[in-house]
């Protein structure tokens, strides 16, 4: 089963039949509002609005451990994250994709992101944080000079993931840039981690919205500057998505069996039967 996680812009898709909404119920509290079984390219989907179907959660609100149990409860295997980043290189403008590679995580630590702890210890590998297949479907639709895909595409760049809700000061902008990251958001981290702590994998897709603010030369980002290019976007990630389930990349052992299935230091044995349970959903 796939899933489709929308963030800022991406909350609904034109041309998409809703069939119904989905239980949003996990141990870590409720998934975001908007949780439901769509038709996407004559197939179902599982989409989730990050931040809810009005846009009520910030990024810091979010609850990504439940968004991310939630959709492997409904059985997710291959997730497609869509969301808006600022630029902090010249070559990325406004209106092109990037399918991060990496990422820096500079949140501040307020945000649950991971499953283990109170007596779960594990360790797991981000050293290849993405769904490297589908990073090599997306490559091969671009060679094929698919025309669905009639923007830019860039690979192999750096997310770094900062707190908001605020956008950056020119100082850390910067920054950011001397720490070798191309592309700046708010909701990556801890997403994609607990993607891979639950053994699914993992795209970003990331539409660049405007230049952050390091360059005076350059217009500095308001809400308003996002929100003109989000429509735009909003059009083209349809396109990709539809692209990207027809191409339908295979699963990875990394992203499926690198998660806390292979990676627990904790004994089975001395785990409680109700962390037990909701364990299990994450190893299947």
């Amino acid at each position: 089963m796939w899933a489709v996680i929308g963030g800022s812009g991406f909350e609904s898709f034109e041309g998409v039949r809703e069939i119904r909404d989905l239980d949003r119920g996990t141990p870590f509290g409720e998934a975001s509002t908007g949780l439901r079984l769509i038709e996407f390219g004559g197939q179902d989907v599982i989409f989730l609005s990050r931040h809810g179907r009005h846009h009520e959660l910030t990024p810091s609100e979010v609850n990504y451990r439940a968004n991310i149990y939630a959709l492997k409860k409904h059985g997710v295997r291959k997730i497609i994250s869509v969301s808006a980043v600022g630029s902090l290189q010249k070559e990325l403008p406004p209106g092109d994709l990037v399918v991060a590679s990496q990422y820096i995580d500079r949140t501040k630590g307020i945000r649950a992101h991971t499953y283990l702890g109170d007596g779960l210890v594990g360790h797991v590998s981000l050293a290849k944080p993405v769904w490297g297949e589908a990073t090599k479907a997306i490559r091969k639709l671009v060679t094929d000079r698919n025309p669905a895909l009639d923007f830019k595409i860039h690979f192999d760049k750096t997310y770094i993931c900062i707190e908001g809700p605020y956008f950056s000061t020119q100082a850390e902008s910067n920054s950011y840039r001397q720490m070798g990251a191309d592309i700046i958001g708010m909701t990556n981290f801890p997403e994609f981690a607990l993607a891979r702590e639950a053994g699914i994998c993992y795209v970003p897709c990331c539409f660049v919205t405007d230049y952050d603010c390091w360059d005076d030369a350059n217009p500095h980002v308001t809400l308003q500057v996002v929100l003109d290019t989000m429509k735009q976007n909003n059009k083209k990630a349809v396109r990709l998505i539809a692209e990207l389930l027809k191409a339908n990349p295979p699963e990875e052992i990394q992203s499926r069996g690198g998660g806390l299935k292979n990676s627990l230091m904790t004994s089975l044995d001395s785990i409680s039967a109700q962390r037990r349970e909701w364990l299990d959903v994450l190893f299947s």
